[in-house]
């Protein structure tokens, strides 16, 4: 029987559209329009899990994994886009269907929202929600624009007692919360560094074996603002955190590497533990079988939802791509755009200037 009441606001790729689009149509549209591309739908999609585990047929758009969840009813749903609207509620049998996301918060008692707009305006409906009596919300990447709204989205939640999951990336993922745990339990030593491709707010890895709060950073080889819009880090640096934890950003670092004493834990695609042990040939770093679960593509959604309600029912403190791990993300990736446009200066955290913000050019 369901226990949760969900709904979704905004039905474009990640809400609704990337489970039933015969095609990928990006098309040209503004942020504000009502009326935006969409491709061919097939709303009568069926997913064949038992035909193709772990391939293409899991469900990806926060809209599917909570009809497919069996404690969620999904109840309401909320589009500017009348057509896209319409899809909704012949897909799923639903017919509270709202034009004004506020009107659905206030009217539809609801218990797990998630936010699939885009960034402009999602850090004023995450905070409704909760004040809605939402127990749970689901936002997209990118989480937020500027450091006063990731702050008052966060607090919001906080306050409220609220599970925030920001963003279907694969840090939901359980074999994450395995690689953490084989470092608390000193499977690679002492940590001595943390190593990423680069900080990235939108789809960051490195911020859940990172604790301690930030305390500078150094970065050099920024860019202007580039002709998509996008304005992210894409330069290298270095932070240093409160504890004196060192977290490098290089190309080539791939998407985390985490350093010990006794040997070392990368993502490259997959999971990877290297421990060093003692080998006629003398002590070696040598590559040792992962404990599973190991990373699974496609689930980014599925195990945001499932953090959520391990939450809820008292399993888990907090999602692991939590809105409190991704501004901290955000906010280090802006101290580093800072440090860069000043030659490498150190950037204390945390910033002062809570306006300051990335613009983005993709998933915006």
């Amino acid at each position: 029987m369901a226990r949760y009441r969900a709904a979704v606001i905004g039905l474009g790729w990640m809400g609704m559209l990337s489970d039933i689009a015969m095609s990928y149509e990006r098309g040209v549209y503004t942020i504000d329009a009502a009326d935006r591309p969409t491709p061919e739908l097939n709303v009568h999609r069926k997913f064949h899990y038992n035909d193709n585990v772990g391939g293409g047929n899991i469900p990806h758009c926060w809209a599917e994994v909570l009809w497919d969840r069996p404690e969620v009813e999904l109840v309401a749903g909320a589009e500017r886009d009348r057509k896209r609207l319409g899809a909704f509620g012949e897909r799923y049998g639903v017919s509270a269907l709202y034009s004004d996301a506020a009107a659905m918060l206030r009217d539809e008692k609801l218990d797990i929202v998630a936010i699939a707009t885009n960034a402009k305006g999602r850090a004023d409906l995450a905070c409704l929600a909760v004040e809605c009596g939402v127990k749970a919300v689901a936002v997209e990447k990118p989480m937020v624009h500027t450091l006063e709204e990731a702050d008052r989205m966060v607090q919001a939640c906080a306050e409220a007692g609220a599970p925030l999951v920001a963003g279907a990336i694969p840090v939901n993922h359980p074999s994450y919360a395995r690689a953490k745990e084989l470092i608390k339990n000193g499977a690679i030593g002492e940590v001595i560094s943390v190593e990423a491709e680069a900080p990235m707010a939108q789809k960051q890895s490195w911020s859940y074996f990172v604790d301690s709060p930030p305390a500078w950073v150094v970065g050099i080889g920024d860019q202007e603002q580039r002709e998509s819009g996008s304005d992210e880090f894409v330069g290298q640096g270095m932070m240093v955190t409160e504890e004196g934890q060192i977290m490098h950003f290089r190309r080539g670092a791939g998407l985390v590497r985490v350093t010990g004493s006794a040997g070392e834990i990368v993502l490259d695609g997959t999971w990877k533990l290297r421990q060093d042990i003692e080998t006629v040939a003398g002590r070696r770093r040598v590559d040792m079988p992962w404990p599973a679960p190991q990373l699974e593509g496609g689930y980014n959604a599925v195990c945001g939802l499932a953090d959520l309600i391990d939450c809820l029912e008292g399993r888990l403190d907090e999602p692991k791509n939590s809105g409190r791990r991704v501004a901290v993300a955000l906010e280090v990736e802006i101290a580093l755009k800072q440090s860069s446009a000043h030659g490498g200066m150190r950037v204390d955290l945390p910033l002062k200037d809570r306006s300051l913000g990335l613009s983005y050019d993709w998933f915006r």
